[in-house]
């Protein structure tokens, strides 16, 4: 009997002295584990601001939910889960895979409404527990929506601003160790705890109340005429501002899972399109700028029908002669495509690059395309008639906006951007964004004599439905076939558009408005040039009550501090 004992007592000594010194680690780390919670602790996401500083994209505290189910015993899981199915509207079999885990938390359902909330605790039911989180909330609902974007569950950035600034909104996240009792319940004991760094904040070059004006016009003539897509985009020609950019359909970003993936596309900047004659400001430009034409040189219209090569151009209606000032006035195909003709492919293909098309201008949006143009040595011989007019090329609603602000600020080809600064949430700037030149386009005295001649597209063109009432504006229609799966062109789907900019002799906005396939009317004079209208008219009356606001609280400023 002494000697077992003695046998005994040596072989427990040995197993203790292995879990000393062999498995202390082990045994530690599973102590550790059953005794600490590890919480990871969000960031605050940054808040996006548009120009005035009011907010359209904000966080707002919520609860999750998680389980522990090493606490709840086998025969309450199905009682459980029946319970919170109706609450939380989801799957038994998702439920059912999360309770049979062999863990001590899992999440059950995150970032969950109020009413869920309560609903759950009224059950008391024991391993369920809530944690803080923040929820991505967008005030405006829809106002901004392709501008905006949307975060995702985590709070990473999906689509637009969210996305393409995601590194600065974002943070950096930290973690709390908490202590838990043999029961596993949380206690108010920190073992360790790093503190979240917030994201930054974002301000927008969009104006709110810009961008509501845009997104009413360009909705009222979405429904108007039955279209099946609709864009604007509004700039300030002398900076590259973006002041607001629409899209239409659209969505509500705090809903963003209801929508499709074709209504969250970004298409004032994602889809292409033949422009039609808004295109001819490039010939326009062009001609003057080389000197090889003069506003009042006159051109054979041939009476609407022109044949080039193998392909018979025709006018919208027919014309005799006309002045290069009526060609772009009345928008003659057959005038332009003549003028065409004298600068020749190389030359005028160098200007449809000068203008930025074919490239990506280098929006700070996630999406932008470069649209389509092609080299001369691929132009057929029916191209010099084509591209002229806005065919065989493709383009976006931010290049045609970004082309016509060239004419209106004097030459130059501004980079758009929409995002002014990056601030901490002190309100400290960490990086700002300000006007960048591309290049020189044309010279000074060749926009002012393509301003006067775009004024007479409004005046008495094409677009006299674009005339405002109080002011002054200039610009140019645009109506083009749609191509047909076969590779012809459509003669009952069509893109109209408009582009312009005003007030005329000193513009404060250039505009960009594209309708696709409206009807039963589908001509851009028609469809289009009213809302650059009604956006313009708004817009520039805004700008200017907010200018002499600002004039008369600075003038105020200046008195008190004589005083």
């Amino acid at each position: 009997m002494f000697f077992f004992f003695v046998v005994f007592f040596f072989l427990c000594i040995t197993r203790l002295f292995y879990i000393q010194f062999f498995r202390s680690h082990y045994l530690a780390g599973i102590a550790k584990r059953q005794q600490s919670l590890f919480v990871e602790l969000e960031p605050r996401r940054g808040i996006i601001y548009d120009t005035n500083l009011k907010p359209q994209a904000v966080n707002i505290t919520v609860d999750s939910l998680f389980a522990s189910p090493n606490e709840i015993p086998a025969k309450d899981k199905e009682k459980i889960i029946r319970a919170l199915q109706p609450i939380l509207n989801v799957d038994y079999a998702y439920l059912k895979e999360r309770l049979s885990r062999n863990k001590s938390f899992v999440w059950l359902a995150r970032k969950i409404s109020p009413q869920q909330t309560e609903a759950i605790k009224r059950l008391k039911i024991k391993g369920l527990d809530f944690l803080k989180e923040s929820k991505r909330c967008y005030p405006n609902a829809y106002l901004g929506s392709h501008i905006i974007g949307f975060a995702g569950l985590d709070n990473v950035g999906l689509e637009g601003i969210e996305l393409y600034y995601d590194k600065y909104l974002r943070g950096e996240s930290g973690f709390a160790v908490f202590v838990r009792d043999a029961r596993q319940k949380k206690l108010d004991l920190l073992e360790e705890m790093v503190l979240p760094k917030d994201g930054y904040d974002v301000v927008l070059t969009i104006d709110e109340v810009i961008q509501y004006i845009a997104e009413r016009e360009l909705d009222k003539a979405f429904k108007l005429h039955h279209a099946q897509g609709a864009s604007i985009v509004v700039l300030d020609p002398h900076t590259g501002a973006i002041l607001a950019l629409a899209n239409r359909p659209t969505f509500d970003m705090n809903e963003h899972t209801n929508a499709s993936k074709e209504i969250i596309r970004n298409r004032a900047i994602a889809d292409l399109f033949e422009p039609g004659s808004v295109f001819k400001i490039v010939t326009l430009a062009a001609a003057l700028e080389e000197a090889k034409v003069t506003e009042e040189d006159r051109f054979f219209c041939e009476n609407g029908a022109y044949r080039v090569a193998t392909h018979t151009l025709h006018d919208h209606r027919p014309h005799g002669w006309l002045t290069f000032r009526e060609v772009i006035e009345q928008s003659s195909n057959i005038g332009t495509t003549k003028v065409a003709q004298i600068l020749g492919p190389q030359t005028l293909y160098r200007y449809i690059k000068l203008f930025g098309f074919g490239v990506k201008l280098g929006v700070d949006l996630p999406g932008e395309v470069a649209g389509i143009t092609k080299e001369p040595r691929s132009w057929s011989k029916v191209s010099i008639a084509n591209i002229p007019i806005g065919q065989e090329v493709a383009v976006t609603a931010l290049q045609l906006a970004s082309a016509i602000a060239v004419i209106a600020n004097g030459g130059q080809l501004m980079k758009p951007f929409i995002v002014k600064e990056i601030r901490d949430k002190y309100g400290q700037t960490i990086k700002s964004f300000s006007a960048v030149p591309i290049r020189k386009v044309i010279s000074v005295d060749t926009a002012l004599r393509a301003k006067k001649i775009l004024i007479g597209v409004v005046e008495k063109g094409t677009g006299k439905l674009a005339k405002l009432e109080n002011f002054s504006a200039a610009g140019k229609t645009g109506t083009a076939q749609k191509l047909e799966p076969d590779g012809t062109y459509s003669h009952n789907k069509f893109v109209a558009s408009f582009i312009g900019f005003a007030p005329a002799e000193d513009p404060l906005i250039a505009i960009a408005v594209v309708l696709d396939n409206p009807h039963p009317y589908y001509f851009g004079g028609v469809v289009a040039a009213p809302v650059f209208k009604n956006v313009a008219t708004d817009t520039i009356r805004y700008l200017k009550t907010r200018a002499t606001r600002t004039e008369e609280i600075f003038a105020l400023n200046e008195t008190k501090g004589a005083n």
